[in-house]
């Protein structure tokens, strides 16, 4: 090593000590285990996506992911953290392990299983597009050369930038900032999961999700997630998983968590999955 290169690594050493210069490492995944010995499971929900994941008046997480959230906790026998997530950085909380599992309306894609390790399926999901009345969408045509809000990290930022590069898209870190992004008319629609676009649209009277924008792209699943190789706290949850769908668990958070979103008449079958089998 010549002297130049000593220098080099002598100053870098410094720099670390004093904790100037360091590497990032990842933490690795919290065994069942573990996270039995500390007494408390760390998950992370949407705080401002309701009916599935958001903070009430009251403080209080609440939606149809945290119901399942709130079962998990009690069937490991610990007290649960929520952690609020936006939707880009779902799989960086679990590869940093802040959190132990990620139950913010995760739809499985095959990028995704490659950065983190999906559980069996709880619930099914397509794309949809909300829009103001006067302006109905019924066909993603329709935008093409016009504004469409999403919020980055999520299935509808990849559909459309790839099937639909005419359309202008409108991104946001949070859906609370992008819903007031189209109540502001800032843009000329809103496309995220048909289930949440339809809820959304009931309690905004001035919009609507119209025919033919109600079930784009493929149906896929919506899973938990843990940190890529932590099979030992997959394994519990796709047990867990079985286990439910035997009392229909995700019925009785449906009617819990949905029903009075959606309506008397609305069809639980056309979201629930029980039992982790689509």
């Amino acid at each position: 090593m010549n002297n130049i290169a000593k220098k080099i690594l002598t100053f870098g050493l410094a720099l670390s000590a004093f904790g100037i210069f360091s590497v990032a490492k990842a933490k690795t995944g919290r065994t069942v285990e573990q996270i039995k010995k500390s007494k408390t499971i760390k998950i992370a929900v949407f705080s401002d996506k309701k009916p599935f994941g958001f903070v009430d008046e009251n403080g209080e997480y609440q939606g149809y992911d945290v119901y399942f959230g709130n079962r998990i906790a009690k069937d490991l026998g610990v007290k649960v953290k929520y952690v609020p997530v936006e939707a880009a950085a779902r799989v960086e909380v679990l590869a940093t392990g802040k959190v132990d599992i990620v139950l913010a309306n995760f739809t499985v894609t095959p990028e995704r299983a490659q950065k983190v390790d999906f559980a069996l399926p709880y619930m099914k999901v397509a794309l949809g597009i909300v829009s103001p009345k006067k302006a109905l969408v019924t066909d993603p045509a329709q935008l093409n050369g016009k504004t469409l809000i999403v919020a980055k990290g999520t299935t509808a930022e990849t559909y459309f930038s790839k099937n639909y590069p005419q359309i202008k898209l409108l991104k946001f870190d949070q859906y609370s900032e992008a819903y007031n992004a189209l109540l502001d008319g800032r843009g000329d629609a809103l496309s995220t999961d048909n289930t949440e676009v339809l809820a959304w649209a009931i309690e905004n009277p001035a919009f609507a999700v119209g025919a033919g924008a109600d079930s784009i792209g493929s149906l896929d699943a919506i899973a938990p997630a843990v940190q890529k190789g932590n099979t030992d706290l997959l394994n519990w949850l796709n047990n867990e998983i079985k286990a439910l769908g035997k009392e229909r668990f995700f019925h009785a958070d449906y009617e819990a968590t949905l029903r009075s979103v959606y309506g008397k008449d609305s069809d639980a079958d056309s979201l629930v999955v029980e039992g982790g089998e689509l």
